[in-house]
């Protein structure tokens, strides 16, 4: 328990200082050659959905281990690399991927 809790927290404290911008120049390196923002195509979901349907803690876990998640994730297979990225990257990419909605999915009432 006081794992999960330390876990936890070191995400969350973690993801404050993720910078949105380092993400973006993370994703155009990376990224954008699957994934679009603007709904302009690419094999790879547009990450305006991603942002609308998963939470920053879900990018940052498919993202460094994209192989061992896509089941989980409710795909019948992947098909996206693992990238060399590091910690600092993921997080950044992941910050800059939730910040493009403002409003999401989990938030909605029911």
């Amino acid at each position: 328990m006081k794992t999960k809790i330390l876990l936890g927290l070191f995400i969350i404290n973690t993801s404050l200082f993720a910078n949105i911008k380092e993400g973006k120049e993370v994703y155009n390196t990376n990224c954008a050659a699957c994934h679009s923002v603007k709904m302009q195509g690419g094999m790879g979901k547009d990450f305006n959905i991603v942002s609308y349907t998963r939470k920053m803690k879900d990018i940052v876990a498919y993202t460094t281990d994209p192989s061992k998640m896509f089941r989980k994730f409710g795909y019948s297979a992947n098909a996206m690399p693992e990238l060399p990225l590091t910690e600092e990257e993921v997080l950044d990419v992941a910050k800059y991927i939730d910040s493009l909605q403002p409003f999401k999915k989990w938030m909605k009432k029911n």
